[in-house]
């Protein structure tokens, strides 16, 4: 005969337990109710972490990812503007000491606009060098670059003494191709990869976040409503067992549950949105129009250089050239029939925004199209470029026909129908386009943290209403089985 095995303590523990939360109505009232608050508070420790990381993530990119983004654009910028100014100022200076042939209100501009890039490039490098601390990678660019750039000031400022010298012009465009040189083979390279890196930092966070608020997303909807359908059931239950219709207590927990589960979503949501704006929506036209901008000073650049340095002038010729392509990329264009084909792509994409007959920056910006007013804005930069790739055309026509001074005043002066006022409307609305995408940035920012500050705390304070509802709701009706 097989004698029956004693139970062993973890089923006597199971038993128990059943006994005392399972067999009786008032076990299975406490359970429920135990329930109900695990899950009200599981909801609370998911919205806290979710209302922290995207704190987090606000900050990082309104204070880090952003600022260290646009001031390595601005540094790419700058430098292309500061060595354009010094070949205007070349260009426009006259003889040395008599003044003779000097275009004063070309060089005095120069001379200004030069000062204001030099202190760009030096604020720019102040606040890499301190948002690149802790990435020895970034840190180690910002250093290569700050010496390369010391000593292409002292290329420059070699140049512009040799300038005041009786006779020095040569040696001044000696020294001065010696500096853009050092500034195409390492400043522009070093300055692009700073854009590129912290705009891949940026990327990868977005990335990151926009991944953990998916996961939160679906967890918060499976708890809140578990949450909301336990609270629901708990009421019928209890109207049931005790023949009443309503229990106060828990009929405002409910309500205060779901005001809590909408507050989460919308919290959640938000974030998730205004993040996609931020990044995508604005931020991404953000740097492609300030690398176009960059390029588009470069391109000039070139041109005050063909004029400057005759013996570099298919150089500066093609570099142009591939300049233009990069900002509105045409198959198969070159210099004498860029044109042409501009306004043939351009009338075919106004027909037909799915028309891909160009690419290049501004092809980049026209498909990334979101806000109010962003599409008008982007058109007019187009057709303002299109205004001065015409006006290159003329400054090389003069060139060619020997009207080397004429050629000068066209492309450096200040008067309204000149090439240099040409690329100023078109700087102005290339402006205008970046500062409606950059609006859209801050809002986005903006409203993410406003989320937080209002519909976080308001969906804490529902739940812990909740959790304290649920309990206050059966105090009255476990009371009865004492």
């Amino acid at each position: 005969m097989t004698r029956r095995r004693p139970p062993t303590t973890i089923a006597r523990t199971a038993r128990l337990l059943t006994d005392r939360y399972w067999a009786t109505l008032p076990g299975r009232l406490r359970l429920a109710r135990a329930a109900c608050a695990l899950l009200a508070t599981g909801l609370l420790v998911l919205l806290a972490v979710a209302a922290t990381g995207a704190a987090s993530t606000w900050d990082e990119t309104a204070r880090r990812d952003a600022p260290r983004t646009l001031a390595a654009t601005q540094l790419n910028l700058a430098l292309n503007d500061m060595d354009a100014q010094t070949a205007n100022i070349l260009l426009s200076s006259g003889d040395a000491g008599t003044g003779k042939g000097r275009l004063g209100e070309s060089y005095a501009k120069a001379g200004g606009f030069y000062r204001d890039a030099q202190e760009t490039i030096s604020r720019s490098l102040r606040t890499l060098a301190a948002a690149s601390e802790g990435d020895p990678a970034t840190e180690a660019t910002v250093v290569t670059l700050t010496d390369d750039f010391a000593h292409y000031q002292e290329l420059i400022g070699r140049a512009l003494e040799n300038d005041g010298r009786p006779g020095g012009k040569d040696a001044a465009r000696e020294d001065y191709r010696a500096a853009t040189d050092l500034l195409a083979g390492r400043l522009l390279p070093e300055a692009r990869k700073l854009v590129d890196a912290n705009n891949t930092v940026y990327g990868r966070q977005y990335a990151a976040a926009r991944g953990d608020l998916d996961l939160q997303r679906s967890a918060e909807a499976v708890l809140g409503v578990l949450l909301i359908a336990g609270l629901v059931l708990f009421q019928i239950h209890l109207a049931r067992r005790f023949h009443r219709v309503f229990n106060p207590g828990l009929i405002a927990a409910t309500l205060c549950a779901v005001v809590a589960v909408v507050c989460a979503a919308q919290l959640l949501t938000t974030t998730y949105d205004r993040m996609k704006v931020a990044r995508r929506d604005s931020f991404d036209s953000v740097i492609a129009l300030s690398r176009s901008k960059a390029i588009g000073y470069d391109a000039n650049a070139d041109e005050s250089r063909y004029l400057l340095d005759p013996d570099r002038r298919t150089t500066y010729e093609r570099s142009f050239l591939d300049k233009s392509h990069q900002l509105y990329g045409i198959a198969g264009a070159g210099l004498d029939t860029y044109d042409g084909k501009l306004d043939e792509s351009w009338s075919a994409y106004r027909k037909d925004h799915d028309e891909k007959r160009f690419t290049g920056e501004y092809r980049r910006e026209l498909d990334n199209i979101t806000f109010a007013g962003e599409r008008e804005a982007a058109e007019e930069t187009v057709e303002a470029y299109a205004v001065y790739q015409r006006d290159d055309r003329t400054f090389r026509r003069l060139v060619a026909e020997g009207k080397t001074q004429e050629a000068t005043v066209f492309c450096i002066g200040w008067a309204s129908d000149t090439s240099n006022a040409h690329f100023g409307e078109w700087m102005k609305a290339l402006d205008r386009v970046t500062a409606i995408n950059q609006r859209h940035f801050d809002l986005a920012v903006r409203d993410g943290r406003g989320a937080l500050t209002t519909q976080a705390p308001m969906a804490g304070a529902a739940l812990l209403l909740t959790a304290g509802l649920t309990v206050l709701g059966l105090r009255r009706r476990l009371a009865e089985f004492r």
